[in-house]
């Protein structure tokens, strides 16, 4: 079976075949910067790195652009409202965005634009709009003619036009034709950055960014565009749109994640409810946190609860401490080793995560078993598999993302948990065992947890 991923613009699940063989270019819409990134901004961050974890495996070169919106509306209220420049407020938090993604091991992406970096692309594809009578100039600001394309546009969100409402992306909609035309050009407003434009200086439409900065990078027809499901429409509707109206191809495939809520509701800053990455990074680890967010189908929607965040940190703990026991018995793993088949069935069916985790996990529990009985070749190609799946979840633990941790203070508290243990066995073989005990119960009152084994005693910090 090849790879098949479901299609939100037929609404169906279809076969992905690749513009150019061999290679696979992806779109996600990345962070608009007017504030830090809570676990439902990185959701979509982490579940796309698992799309390109296994394009990757699966032998497709994958160019990657993950864009920075950088100029929005919302920056703009951020900045009046703190008294700061709007690059200010962006640079400030496209920071927090990137050390997010870094902390949860997301790949960095092949290029990031900015969207204040491409206005000149932006202005090329406002005035091939123009030339094609799907765009307009009004008042300073230029704004797409939804009715120009009304014979598709609504498809990927599947509504008709004369049921949808009024764009409300203007303060001002008096020049515009129709009241559901969005703005491609917002002209120049006191107290707002400013580009020239042969319109009149202004600033680009959030959908306009967009579409620019994916054909440069990708192409005029590239393979998959993705995001959240609360951008298909208007951005992604809006999108497709100018793109096609334009004569762009676009995305071939799209993709949308499910959100991570709090009972009913989206998560989100306007709510009151965002739960910032480095506040969740002191309850679990950052490749537990990863875990919680990569093993639910990316489709569905995720309830946050510390409760499942929890379970999910637990899960992780199990696959770790099987690698952990392993590579002490397998120093040298194959990375080439063949993946079992469910797991490869279940990840090209719509990447279906919960079924390939649970083929990890079914992989773990035969090499638990190897190891109690001392099979190390079982246990060599149980760990290979274990790892080489893990890999394409970015949950290895013995990647340097994760193994390296902390690696600062390791040697430190390794050389002292040593000098314990050797105490420890040197009461133990004097037959002092009380003593013996005495140190393994200090040891495991400051978080060193000890098990001893037949190749002698190995110890792990408790979680």
């Amino acid at each position: 079976m090849s790879l098949h991923l479901y299609d939100t613009s037929t609404r169906a699940i279809r076969e992905f075949v690749p513009v150019e063989a061999g290679r696979a270019s992806i779109y996600l819409c990345g962070a608009t910067v007017q504030a830090p990134p809570h676990i439902g901004h990185i959701r979509s961050g982490v579940s796309f790195d698992v799309l390109r974890r296994w394009l990757t495996r699966s032998g497709y070169d994958v160019a990657f652009c993950r864009n920075v919106t950088d100029i929005d509306d919302k920056i703009i209220k951020t900045s009046a409202a703190e008294g700061v420049p709007w690059f200010v407020v962006a640079e400030r938090n496209q920071r927090a965005f990137t050390w997010a993604y870094e902390t949860l091991g997301c790949l960095p992406p092949t290029v990031e634009p900015r969207a204040t970096g491409h206005v000149p692309e932006m202005i090329t594809l406002m005035q091939r709009l123009i030339e094609r009578g799907h765009a307009y100039a009004g008042g300073g600001d230029v704004y797409f003619d939804v009715r120009s394309y009304a014979s598709r546009y609504g498809a990927l969100s599947n509504q008709r036009l004369e049921n949808m409402r009024p764009a409300f992306d203007c303060d001002d909609d008096s020049h515009k034709r129709d009241p559901r035309d969005f703005a491609l050009w917002k002209g120049e407003k006191p107290g707002e950055p400013t580009w020239p434009a042969p319109w009149g200086p202004g600033r680009p439409g959030w959908h306009l960014e967009c579409s620019a900065m994916a054909t440069k990078y990708l192409g005029s027809t590239f393979d998959i565009h993705g995001g959240g499901l609360d951008l298909i429409f208007p951005h992604h509707e809006n999108e497709i749109a100018q793109s096609q109206a334009a004569g762009d191809g676009f995305a071939r495939h799209w993709l949308h994640n499910g959100l991570v809520k709090i009972g009913a509701e989206k998560m989100g800053k306007s709510l009151g409810n965002s739960l910032l990455i480095p506040e969740i990074v002191q309850k679990v680890r950052p490749v537990e946190l990863r875990y919680y967010l990569a093993v639910p189908h990316y489709r569905s929607s995720i309830d946050y609860s510390e409760e499942a965040l929890r379970e999910a940190a637990a899960a992780y703990q199990r696959i770790e401490g099987f690698v952990t026991r392993a590579a002490e018995v397998i120093h040298d793993v194959d990375a080439h080793a063949p993946l079992p088949q469910a797991f490869v069935e279940a990840m090209d069916d719509d990447l279906a995560t919960p079924q390939a985790i649970a083929v990890v996990h079914e992989v773990v529990r035969e090499g638990n078993v190897a190891l109690s009985r001392g099979d190390k070749e079982a246990v060599a190609r149980l760990l290979a598999e274990t790892q080489n799946m893990l890999d394409v979840f970015g949950l290895d633990p013995r990647a340097p993302q994760w193994r390296d941790a902390g690696s600062d203070l390791k040697p430190v508290v390794d050389a002292l948990v040593s000098v314990a243990l050797e105490q420890r066995k040197a009461a133990r073989e004097r037959r002092d065992f009380a003593a013996a005990d005495a140190i393994r119960d200090q040891l495991t009152a400051l978080g060193i947890l000890v098990e001893d084994t037949p190749h002698g005693p190995r110890w792990e910090i408790s979680r």
